[in-house]
């Protein structure tokens, strides 16, 4: 696990945007994308760049279950808006979470990372230690599955919505097992709130409760971290 400290985000995204840059380079053309607070000045760059996606695949963590994919708080919308409307790849995928068995549409998700396999997995982290919609608890050997949020990621994402009663409680997610086989994961964390996540992940005994913490054992992982997020390293 290679440690990247920038002084904000502004500077760890750019370091983000080369790093994903170098990847292509070197072949990468499948790209697992995450959604939320934490990449949006990553897709800023790229949407400001000269990268080219059109022959590039993308499939993103997860969907909440209820929203339809034009639902203005859908991340199919999320993505449109931050990346795909000007940088379009060849495929995009997004778990379907108006699927009427729930069930069936994890494995399908599941055969399309099968058929993709993802060269370069980007991150977040929640505060309680999730990666992807994956909770404290999440079996390590997880595939692509349905999600019961717990109420610190149902708080820190009321934010988005007009009312807390409008956040959905529950989404389609890869699981910890699908993120884990990316060939390169790029975790970034900013602001102090995510400092003791930052440090359970890196400096933590690797268990279920801490999800982020089986990243511990992957081959090939780099974490951006501001100094806020660094502070009880």
């Amino acid at each position: 696990m290679k440690i990247i400290k920038v002084k904000d985000k502004i500077e760890g995204s750019q370091k983000a945007f080369e790093i994903m840059t170098e990847s292509m380079a070197n072949g990468s053309k499948v790209f697992g994308l995450a959604t939320g607070s934490t990449p949006t000045e990553l897709y800023k760059n790229f949407r400001e760049s000269d990268v080219d996606f059109s022959n590039m695949i993308s499939i993103n963590l997860d969907e909440y279950v209820g929203l339809d994919e034009n639902d203005e708080q859908s991340y199919r919308t999320f993505m449109k808006q931050q990346l795909f409307g000007e940088k379009p790849f060849k495929m995009s995928y997004v778990p379907n979470g108006k699927a009427s068995d729930l069930e069936e549409e994890a494995k399908r998700y599941d055969a399309i990372i099968q058929e993709h396999p993802i060269d370069i997995q980007i991150l977040g982290l929640g505060t309680n230690g999730h990666i992807g919609f994956n909770e404290p608890g999440t079996p390590f050997e997880s595939t692509t599955h349905v999600v019961q949020l717990t109420n610190s990621t149902i708080q820190a994402n009321k934010r988005f919505f007009e009312k807390e009663e409008d956040v959905p409680t529950t989404a389609v997610s890869m699981g910890i097992d699908s993120i884990f086989g990316a060939k390169e994961i790029l975790l970034m964390a900013w602001g102090e709130d995510k400092a003791p996540a930052v440090k359970a992940m890196i400096e933590g005994e690797i268990n279920e409760d801490m999800p982020a913490s089986i990243l511990q054992k992957h081959n090939d992982v780099v974490v951006i971290i501001d100094e806020a997020a660094a502070s009880l390293l």
